[in-house]
């Protein structure tokens, strides 16, 4: 028999509960000013849109270099023994560039001094990576007007580098259950002696998953340079067909095979509560 008042109740929760969608945007859709102001258009069209995880920026333009690669190549010459603070400063610079283009009162000079200084004491290679996206997270909870969340106080990896995702889970769900909007830096964590460690290259998809684990999203939105999973390589075939909708097994397997639109280890925490994927063009 079913019980008409219970289903009723449950339609009118179902109709005012508020909506959340939990969104990445990957390094070529941060990479400048201009590429922000369409992220933070994309964001303001849609309240639902409250958990923000971004990339560190990526290429401006043919034969730019990316922000992650920048800083690795400054690490590298502090491991030598080599002066690091021109390397710093262009690296910085990049930063100030999209700050001014969007009209932000931020400074992050008291960031890169401790890059520095921390790049100096060898702080590690997983460290020096980590600090595009965690630099990154901060211009955009500033453009967003959104709480900013340092990935290593949330996203927690054992003595060994191995992801807890439990742990995780548990932290990162009491740190954003009275939080209606957010900013969480993608690709790295924090073992238990606070020692930063990261995802394998392009792990902000599995940042953005483990968040719409956390909250219950009703919706992940990663956010790229293609129109959704193609048929076949676009650098290869002009303008291929786009797979209208796949599953998750299918999705896992492209992604293992070197489809790189998603991170294959992103997968599994977005199919185990059963939230929807969609992957979207920022530039369309």
């Amino acid at each position: 028999m079913i019980n008409y008042s219970a289903l009723l109740d449950y339609v009118m929760w179902r109709n005012t509960k508020k909506m959340i969608k939990v969104v990445k945007f990957g390094g070529s859709s941060l990479a400048s000013a201009a590429q922000f102001k369409k992220v933070g258009a994309i964001i303001r069209k849609e309240e639902t849109r409250r958990y923000v995880v971004p990339s560190a920026p990526g290429k401006r333009f043919d034969g730019d270099i990316k922000v992650t690669d920048m800083l690795y190549e400054c690490y590298r010459a502090a491991e030598k023994g080599e002066k690091i603070a021109g390397k710093i400063k262009k690296i910085q610079a990049r930063y100030q560039e999209i700050i001014d283009g969007l009209g932000l009162d931020l400074k992050l000079d008291e960031q890169f001094a401790e890059i520095e200084k921390n790049f100096i004491a060898q702080a590690g290679s997983d460290y020096a990576a980590s600090r595009g996206e965690f630099l990154n997270g901060i211009v955009m909870a500033n453009y967003l007007g959104y709480t900013y969340i340092d990935s290593a106080e949330v996203i927690c990896f054992d003595e060994n580098g191995n992801f807890l995702a439990d742990k995780t889970d548990e932290v990162l769900s009491e740190r954003l259950k009275d939080l209606d909007n957010a900013v969480v830096p993608g690709f790295y964590g924090a073992k238990p002696d606070g020692s930063v460690k990261t995802f394998s290259r392009g792990g902000s998809d599995i940042t953005g998953s483990i968040v719409a684990k956390a909250v219950h999203a009703d919706i992940y939105e990663n956010w790229t340079d293609v129109s959704g999973f193609l048929v076949t390589d676009p650098r290869i075939v002009k303008d291929p067909e786009v797979i209208s909708t796949i599953t998750y097994r299918e999705l896992r397997e492209l992604s293992y095979m070197g489809a790189t639109v998603l991170h294959e280890d992103s997968i599994f925490p977005l199919r185990q509560e059963g939230i929807p994927i969609h992957v979207l063009n920022t530039n369309a």
